[in-house]
């Protein structure tokens, strides 16, 4: 603990944003970093706990406290206030491939977690893996390291989503010879097309992927396995497959009206813009535009937030969002101790933007669709509601919501976002290598393995646990690469977490 003092010394400062109606003029990241000495005094501000809670990633009530990645958090921040970045760059990559990635898109799980935060404001953690990472970069601290011996065993990725890069690397670190194959034509997975340039510009990815090319990692873009490429055939080539596809089926809204022109799944109105954002700088007109309509987005998480962003930036002339479940309070609630994940009102980037915009928090809470209506030409019209009160259910004990009859409503609508969740993997590749799904949708494995019912094919990720964040892919991946280090070699020398 390189200054017992400094939590009462400094207090908790982050990056500044780029005022809302500012960064809503491109597509950017608009947090500008601390100067090198903010870093250290933020660095300064952790305090070393005998139990730090900050790298645990327990589960608590049915939420993760703490990292997942069990990131060495106190030792780098204390290497921070000392101002040894190499040594905290070394202790970061210890535990976390991509810190690039998650001191971008993570919520910061570590820092909800922070006994500094128990009593005052948590330490910056977020921003200090930030700094250390970016400071990587530059000094040349993060540059390629090839592996020195190679096994001779190949091992395929299927996708190449934060589990698949993780689990390739990881491979790669090895010396086993990976093949990354991604359907989409930029590698990335949803890093690269589900979530926005604002959270993530696709160069970060790029530039991690050009790395990992000059370590050894193939990367085979477009080309979808199980349709372009037979499974048979990767089965054949390989000795060891990680089928990493995600979660990608969208949960729909069967309600009557669904098949009105102008509805569309958050998912594909996310990676259309940012496609053609990549291709042309939007000049193509090859994605879902908002420009000038009336949006209703259905889903209040974080996917329907980034759909209120990118709405806001194509100019709509009004957004909606529509959440179920009622709005969170402004602070913790007795049952809701620290260090339990904090369920308190977010106002995340995006509805800052769109209250700046429209001058109104764009969310309504205890609503469902009930109908959406259409026009005379079939393009939808409007969005039919209900308001619902919630209650609990008397055999599981659950938060139930039912509708309150007389309180139905219209909202006229241009254009309808569905960002409601997945339910699962999308089938086909499972189908292919003839792995068993489970009624979630998911990859059936053995509590706490990535094997699945198929010699030599192995899962991870979103793929095998459901939706989730960045980093549970991550420690998926690493894990699932622990476990076919061990198929390949018998024994595994990558570390356990």
């Amino acid at each position: 603990m390189g200054k017992p003092t400094g939590f009462m010394e400094y207090e908790r400062e982050t990056q500044r944003a780029v005022p809302p109606k500012e960064r809503i003029k491109n597509y950017s990241e608009f947090h500008m970093p601390l100067s090198a000495e903010k870093q250290r005094q933020q660095g300064a501000r952790c305090m070393n706990c005998g139990v730090p809670f900050c790298q645990s990633g327990m589960n608590i009530m049915g939420m993760t406290s703490g990292c997942p990645l069990h990131n060495l958090v106190p030792e780098w921040n204390d290497l921070i206030y000392r101002g040894n970045w190499e040594e905290a760059y070394k202790r970061l990559k210890k535990t976390n491939n991509f810190p690039e990635f998650t001191a971008r898109v993570c919520p910061a799980l570590c820092e909800a977690a922070c006994t500094c935060g128990h009593y005052g404001d948590a330490v910056t953690v977020k921003e200090n893996e930030y700094g250390i990472i970016e400071n990587a970069y530059a000094k040349g601290y993060a540059s390629a390291k090839p592996p020195r011996v190679r096994t001779g065993k190949k091992a395929a990725v299927i996708g190449s989503g934060p589990a698949g890069l993780a689990a390739a690397d990881q491979l790669n670190k090895r010396g086993h010879q990976v093949t990354v194959y991604e359907r989409d034509d930029r590698a990335g997975g949803l890093l690269m097309y589900g979530i926005p340039n604002m959270k993530l510009e696709k160069h970060i990815i790029d530039r991690k992927r050009r790395i990992m090319e000059e370590e050894g990692v193939e990367f085979v873009t477009g080309t979808d396995v199980g349709r372009d490429v037979k499974a048979s055939k990767i089965l054949k080539e390989y000795d060891a497959v990680i089928l990493a596809c995600g979660a990608k089926n969208p949960r729909d809204v069967a309600v009557s009206g669904r098949d009105a022109k102008g509805i569309y799944f958050a998912v594909d109105f996310l990676s259309a813009t940012t496609k053609s954002l990549l291709n042309s700088g939007l000049s193509d007109n090859r994605y879902i535009s908002a420009k000038g309509k009336k949006v209703v987005i259905i889903g209040g998480g974080d996917t329907g937030n980034d759909c209120a962003a990118t709405a806001v930036r194509h100019g709509a002339a009004k957004v909606t969002q529509i959440e179920m479940m009622p709005k969170a309070p402004e602070s913790r609630t007795d049952d809701n101790p620290w260090p339990q994940w904090p369920k308190v009102l977010k106002t995340d980037y995006g509805q800052e933007e769109a209250i700046a915009v429209f001058g109104e928090d764009p969310r309504i809470y205890r609503t469902t669709v009930k109908e959406f209506v259409k026009d005379k030409n079939g393009n939808v019209a409007a969005v039919k509601t209900v308001k619902l009160e919630s209650g609990r259910d008397e055999k599981t004990g659950r938060i139930k919501m039912t509708e309150v009859s007389g309180s139905e409503s219209r909202m006229e609508a241009d254009l309808v976002l569905i960002a409601a969740g997945f339910t699962g993997a999308e089938s086909y590749t499972a189908d292919a290598f003839g792995v068993a799904l489970n009624a979630k949708g998911t990859v059936c494995c053995k509590e706490g393995k990535y094997a699945t019912n198929v010699k030599k094919v192995f899962t991870a990720g979103d793929m095998r646990r459901g939706q989730s964040l960045v980093v549970w892919a991550i420690r998926e991946g690493r894990e699932a690469a622990r476990e076919v280090d061990e198929y390949l070699l018998g024994y595994s020398g990558l570390p356990v977490q």
